[in-house]
């Protein structure tokens, strides 16, 4: 019973674990994004954890073997991340960027922007592996990342709950209601992804602001001429 329960804490952390390091990289790109780019694609993230009820609910109502590598084999949801952007186009490019990185590895894809469920549900599905260093082995473990714009999460969290009040039989009516406003989501994010672009497009650089230096959390602060010259300059030597 002792090495069971050991095995369990385990097997529950290396998930904790995994959650961490998959949050650690998306502040860490959401920060680089509004230190660098003055944009963030990174509007809020989210994260959650399956409780150990939870995922032998789950393994026993999918008839899964109640052995942790069975479970760690079929229930790739215990570990989940939600990353909600603002447009439709930050949601690939956040996918791309995760997915870029060495040691995470896509497993599975599921686009339902390209390809809407029958309900009007929208959203990015990624089953990803993270290599876990623990302190006697290497184990990788998986993470579910939902990626979606506001419009489309607003959606979500109202099906969400709409479901769980009927108990998920859901009058036609709201059905086809619900259909509708996933529609009218869509048409939002698309003509406000269009407005976005037209304000980029007619913004012009501020010339005093041209050699401000900034951070996060500090006041701008100027870059001396002479080191950008000479950085310039470093750029451009033969090699």
């Amino acid at each position: 019973m002792r090495e069971l329960k050991l095995e369990l804490t385990r097997f529950m952390m290396s998930y904790k674990f995994a959650s961490d390091e998959m949050l650690t990289k998306i502040n860490i790109l959401k920060e680089e994004f509004s230190s660098i780019h003055d944009y963030s694609p990174i509007e809020h993230v989210s994260s959650r954890l399956k409780s150990p009820e939870g995922i032998l609910k789950k393994a026993i109502r999918k008839g899964y073997p109640l052995e942790l590598d069975a479970i760690r084999d079929n229930i790739q949801d215990i570990a989940g991340i939600r990353i909600t952007c603002s447009f439709i186009s930050d949601t690939y490019r956040i996918r791309d960027l995760l997915a870029g990185q060495r040691d995470v590895t896509v497993l599975l894809e599921k686009d339902y922007i390209q390809e809407p469920k029958a309900n009007g549900y929208q959203s990015l599905h990624l089953i990803v592996a993270i290599p876990v260093f623990m302190s006697d082995r290497v184990q990788p473990v998986t993470v579910e990342i939902q990626i979606r714009t506001i419009a489309m999460d607003f959606w979500a969290s109202l099906e969400h709950k709409i479901f769980y009040k009927y108990n998920g039989t859901v009058p036609d009516t709201l059905v086809e209601d619900l259909r509708q406003a996933a529609d009218a989501a869509n048409r939002l994010d698309v003509k406000m992804e269009l407005l976005h672009d037209q304000v980029v497009a007619l913004e012009s650089v501020d010339a005093g602001d041209a050699d401000l230096f900034s951070f996060d959390g500090l006041p701008p602060f100027p870059l001396p001429k002479g080191l950008l010259d000479s950085f310039m300059r470093g750029r451009t030597q033969p090699e």
